[in-house]
């Protein structure tokens, strides 16, 4: 913008940023990849403007994001609430295989959305040694925050 003779502060890029993204997400969700047939998830403790939050992410075997979701708690209601907004997705086909950890709220979770008739044809790999791929995400993903002093609101940890 400088060079059309325009000064614009950094907060107003900011507020352009946290008002179109939303639109822009819409807009350009149709044409992500869709997802493979085998999904990791795990959770992760990270600090959210001093609080510590569980981050929950899922990735596919070629190691792109699927998505994630911040919640307080680390029980079967967030990892549900998660599991649903990963089948709700537009680019996201129902997976053979989902692998997680020993994490017993993902199972619990997992049977009950299958009750429902989500997830019919996966089944779920409860196995701590197959979920290295998205463990050694997470370590990336730390040290990223770290070089930034963390994340300082929810709202940009989303």
């Amino acid at each position: 913008m400088e060079e059309r003779g325009l000064e614009i502060s950094p907060s107003t890029i900011y507020r352009w940023v946290q008002r179109y993204a939303p639109e822009i997400q819409k807009r350009v969700s149709y044409f992500l990849k869709s997802t493979n047939s085998s999904w990791h998830l795990d959770e992760t403790y990270i600090k959210v403007k001093g609080k510590w939050l569980y981050l929950y992410r899922a990735i596919d075997k070629n190691k792109n994001t699927i998505d994630f979701y911040l919640s307080k708690t680390r029980n079967h209601k967030a990892a549900k609430l998660f599991l649903t907004k990963l089948i709700n997705k537009k680019n996201a086909y129902e997976p053979k295989s989902i692998t997680v950890d020993a994490n017993p709220s993902y199972t619990l979770a997992f049977t009950q959305l299958q009750k429902e008739g989500k997830f019919s044809n996966t089944t779920i790999r409860k196995n701590k040694y197959l979920n290295n791929i998205i463990e050694q995400d997470h370590r990336r993903l730390k040290w990223k925050t770290k070089d930034a002093m963390g994340y300082h609101s929810y709202k940009t940890a989303y």
